[in-house]
């Protein structure tokens, strides 16, 4: 059986795996504007089926509940079967004038459910094998979150001409959405559970976690490289399409080298461990003296550690011990958690909006292909998901611990200013917005996890997160109705619009949302710091 170690590392690299791929809804602007067409629907009806894949976080909950009493690979099974139904049924049936528009809304809540079960089995899987490190582990696990729009267009254009003549674009990606989910949780099953520490000694001795962290920080910087490359356009560099899509797949299955490398160097380990005690037990004579000085080397090596571990992370013993938990009823009844709630989704939520309505707003804008722009807010998404577990990683080798909430407010500051230069009607300012939303609303949902867990703490985290989630619905509900409405206005009574006038009073209203997010989340860092001294949460 493999040791901890490298089992704790294959749990990442499925919850990387998982990651990539629960972001099916990510790819709905791309086909958005041709599913309106063909069953004839208007923008509002339109961006309440962007809604409705929202509208399955309302019930998110119910997956954290599943988590306290079911095995973690039985969870993520029962997300993608959710996806398999929701998004099969429509593929099989789009043509069919029986498939009705509340089925199709319906259909698509169900599989925006199972993300929900999916990220709650990723969450858990990062914060109880990685106890020590699992902001850094959360954020690297959620940063190819970013990357599954990107993943399905790049797997659409792979697809062969013959099947993509006889499908549709939305028919394509229906296909991709209910398949690949299901198939990819199948292959990570295995490694969904959390696997308890070793005793101290053994732990201490075997577990190295610099170096895997190291490699993996390298090995999704060059993935998110190669997503860009890709977003912005392979064939400029030189670089055809299949030879991309083959090197954004490598990049993809290349985490799997750390457990293995780790259940390699685990294996000689034990190996010239057994070489050792049978070389002392040929030296019997001296062996009482050999073993009480390997014992005490050993006690002195452990205790060293046990210091330099309690001087390398102070800051984040301090949030440990002075952290309360929170959860049920009672969550409901903290200021911190609707100032936490609201700036979310003032940001956070506003950004998946926009982002939702890019195939909208490229089409108003003339772009013939929404696709490029959606890959690149995919790929910018990742990087902005990957910057906490960065400043994570070297703030705590500093002996320092970021405050999420600070965090947050900082990566919402940008976003009203990107929102206010979408109402420049030149192309360069629509993709330089993009790509700032993009990187901020990633980070921003990134940090959410733990910063949750920083609030609320760790033991009612499966429900408590999947209630702060419910704010995404919320926004998307209240921000993507009102731009339809207003962009059904400037359409004079059409189903089209053209031009940057489509979109004007939506950028006005997000971006001054936005900073009333950002002082939102503000207060809610200052209320937090002060708390911090009296060892307590604020009620």
């Amino acid at each position: 059986m493999s040791s901890p170690s490298s089992v704790h590392w294959l749990s990442l690299v499925g919850s990387i795996w998982l990651q990539t791929i629960n972001g099916p809804n990510a790819d709905f602007p791309v086909y958005s504007s041709q599913l309106k067409e063909i069953k004839g629907i208007s923008q509002v009806r339109l961006n309440f089926l962007a809604f409705a894949s929202d509208a399955g976080k309302l019930f998110g909950w119910f997956a954290g509940v599943a988590a306290l009493h079911l095995p973690l690979w039985v969870v993520a099974l029962t997300g993608a079967t959710f996806g398999l139904v929701g998004y099969g049924v429509q593929f099989l049936f789009l043509d069919r004038a029986g498939l009705a528009y509340w089925h199709l809304f319906v259909l698509t809540s169900l599989a925006g459910n199972g993300i929900c079960w999916i990220n709650t089995v990723c969450y858990l899987l990062c914060i109880r094998n990685f106890p020590s490190h699992s902001r850094v582990a959360v954020s690297l696990a959620t940063s190819y979150l970013g990357l599954s729009a990107k993943f399905y267009t790049t797997m659409a254009e792979t697809i062969p001409r013959a099947a993509r003549a006889r499908y549709s674009t939305t028919e394509v990606y229906l296909l991709l959405n209910a398949v690949v989910p299901m198939v990819v949780t199948l292959v990570a099953a295995p490694s969904l559970r959390v696997v308890d520490l070793k005793d101290k000694q053994e732990d201490h001795r075997k577990r190295t976690t610099e170096a895997p962290f190291l490699a993996m920080f390298v090995i999704t910087l060059a993935t998110g490289a190669c997503a860009i490359v890709g977003s912005i356009g392979a064939k400029s560099i030189g670089l055809s399409s299949r030879e991309h899509t083959v090197s954004f797949y490598v990049m993809l299955a290349l985490p799997l080298l750390i457990p293995v490398w780790l259940r390699v160097r685990e294996s000689t380990a034990k190996i010239r461990e057994t070489m050792w005690e049978n070389r002392v037990h040929d030296h019997d004579s001296d062996g009482p003296e050999t073993t009480a000085v390997s014992a005490s080397v050993s006690v002195v090596e452990i205790e060293a550690e046990d210091k330099q571990e309690q001087q390398a992370g102070p800051a984040l013993e301090q949030s440990s011990s002075s952290q309360e938990e929170v959860g049920g009823l009672r969550l409901l009844r903290q200021l911190d958690f609707w100032l936490y709630f609201f700036s979310y989704m003032f940001s956070g939520s506003l950004g998946l909006v926009f982002l939702n309505n890019l195939g909208q707003i490229a089409d108003s804008r003339g772009l013939a292909d929404a696709s490029t722009l959606v890959s690149l807010s995919s790929s910018f998404g990742f990087f902005g998901r990957l910057l906490p577990a960065f400043l994570d990683y070297y703030t705590a080798k500093s002996g320092y611990s970021l405050s999420r909430t600070a965090s947050m407010a900082w990566l919402m500051a940008p976003m009203p200013g990107a929102f206010l230069l979408l109402l420049h009607p030149k192309d360069m300012f629509l993709y330089a917005s993009t790509a700032v939303v993009g990187t901020c609303t990633g980070a921003i949902t990134s940090v959410a996890a733990s910063t949750t867990n920083e609030l609320f703490g760790t033991k009612n985290f499966g429900v408590n997160h999947n209630v702060v989630v419910a704010n995404i619905p919320l926004g998307s509900l209240c921000f993507g109705y009102l731009s339809a409405f207003v962009y059904q206005r400037a359409a004079h009574g059409g189903n089209r619009c053209l031009g940057a006038d489509c979109y004007r009073d939506s950028f006005l209203l997000w971006g001054a949302t936005c900073a009333l997010g950002t002082a939102l989340c503000t207060v809610l860092y200052a209320r937090s710091r002060r708390s911090a001294g009296t060892g307590r949460l604020p009620r």
